[in-house]
């Protein structure tokens, strides 16, 4: 593939490739303003529906007056092609190595050069002290971690609000920064399931979410009204921000992750706290072998632990025991988070189940590709909610089944979405640190003196 040759827009044409929030992220923070390049497209993947749109003009600029295409990932060689396309960027999370190596020889062998999204130069600097929240991959307790935080922050009495990793599944500039203190708010908003999931827990606990499309200007809104802030990570994607207080959740449920998937490792080297989570239901070896790699990688690193006990009523508990359950667990834990175990899963097998019942023979509508995409969920339903048909599609498919009663595994009560015909419980997660230092001692020296 040839360079353009026309001196009067001498730019380099350069593609990313996304999944709607960190591509968004890295062309506001890298591109955006430079002349010198010129981003002729954004493909999406991993989540459905947010193809086909156009990143608005009035967020990417004037370099930019009619927006920038988005497209599905399918068309990348295609719209290599046709744009003539230079470089591509890769920026998105939550994938192996095995698969950054694929996409990497598909355009190098294209013709075009290949990189992967600038993790410092894409952390925005905070006039307030920042303490992040990642991981090394989905489901290893970032929210229940910092709702852990934020509970600290205000025991302290420190104002402080959470700012989620993006989830612009909607209008990106009304979406451009979004701030919610109640129920209400999210239902304004027309939240899918995936957005209530990460910011409900937060409302209902007291605290103030902040999301959207333009970080630079979501921090500066949230800055005017706390003390700290804490940037709430998504998948095991990297901070916005930069952190004074970096925690990085390792799973020794899925031990070595932090080494095979991207972007874990440089979670894992830039932390300064590594939690250990879900010690309550790990193995020694598990924990002894993420501890060995944090003494490789990140020796400077405190390691702390954490259980993440399944809340159940006593008796919602008695409801499991002996019955026939059908488990509904978060959607992009199970999906592309890979996760066989959430919490839905523990409660039904720590309670007494019967039998987990598999969801597949009354699966309806869109949930059916779901498993066609991802066939390793096996005997879990996900709760995807990513339009108002998947919503239609989850509860139909949850009344269909025959089995005796519900176990929800979502950070929300899955019930006030969706009308379940059913018996059902709703397990969750929450954070217990184990041993001194726990992890509030260290959240208390990050801000001791800042605040």
């Amino acid at each position: 593939m040839s360079s353009p040759k026309n001196q009067k827009n001498p730019a380099k044409r350069l593609l990313i490739m996304g999944a709607g929030g960190r591509d968004f992220h890295t062309f506001l923070t890298m591109y955006r303003d430079d002349p010198g390049v010129r981003v002729v497209a954004i493909t999406a993947t991993q989540i459905p529906f947010i193809e086909n749109r156009t990143f608005p003009a009035s967020l990417a600029g004037p370099l930019y007056p009619e927006g920038i295409p988005i497209c599905d990932e399918s068309e990348l060689l295609d719209r290599m092609r046709r744009e003539r396309v230079e470089e591509v960027i890769f920026a998105y999370s939550d994938v192996t190595l095995d698969y950054l190596e694929e996409k990497r020889r598909l355009v190098t062998g294209a013709g075009a050069r290949f990189a992967t999204f600038d993790v410092a130069k894409t952390m925005i600097p905070s006039r307030k002290p920042v303490i992040a929240v990642t991981a090394v991959r989905t489901g290893c307790g970032k929210s229940a971690t910092s709702r852990y935080v934020l509970r600290t922050l205000r025991e302290l009495g420190l104002r402080s609000a959470a700012i989620r990793h993006p989830m612009p599944y909607g209008n990106l500039e009304k979406q451009a920064v979004q701030r919610f203190t109640t129920l209400a708010d999210l239902d304004a908003a027309e939240c899918t399931i995936e957005e209530r999931e990460e910011y409900e827990p937060h409302i209902m606990a007291g605290s103030v979410v902040f999301a959207g499309v333009d970080y630079r200007s979501i921090l500066r809104r949230a800055e005017e009204e706390v003390d700290v802030v804490l940037w709430d990570g998504g998948n095991n994607d990297t901070p916005f921000y930069k952190p004074d207080l970096w925690i990085t959740l390792a799973d020794p449920l899925r031990p070595g992750h932090e080494l095979t998937y991207f972007p874990s490792r440089a979670n894992f080297e830039g932390a300064d706290v590594i939690l250990l989570s879900k010690v309550d239901s790990a193995t020694e070896e598990g924990k002894a072998t993420i501890r060995a790699n944090a003494k490789k990688l990140n020796p400077r690193a405190a390691i702390v632990e954490g259980r993440m006990p399944v809340v159940l009523t006593d008796a919602e508990a008695a409801m499991v025991k002996g019955k026939r359950v059908l488990v509904v667990e978060d959607g992009p834990t199970v999906t592309h988070g890979g996760m066989r175990t959430g919490a839905g899963t523990i409660a039904a097998t720590r309670y007494g189940a019967k039998e987990i019942v598999d969801p597949r023979p009354a699966v309806k509508g869109l949930l059916a590709g779901t498993y066609a995409k991802y066939p390793g969920i096996g005997r879990l339903l996900p709760a995807m909610g990513y339009s108002p048909d998947q919503i239609r599609d989850l509860e139909a498919s949850i009344n269909a089944s025959d089995a005796d009663l519900v176990v929800v595994g979502t950070p929300i009560d899955l019930g006030r979405l969706v009308k379940i015909n059913k018996p059902s419980v709703w397990a969750r997660y929450d954070l217990e640190c184990a041993g001194s230092p726990d992890l509030a001692h260290y959240v208390r020296e990050a801000v001791k003196g800042r605040a």
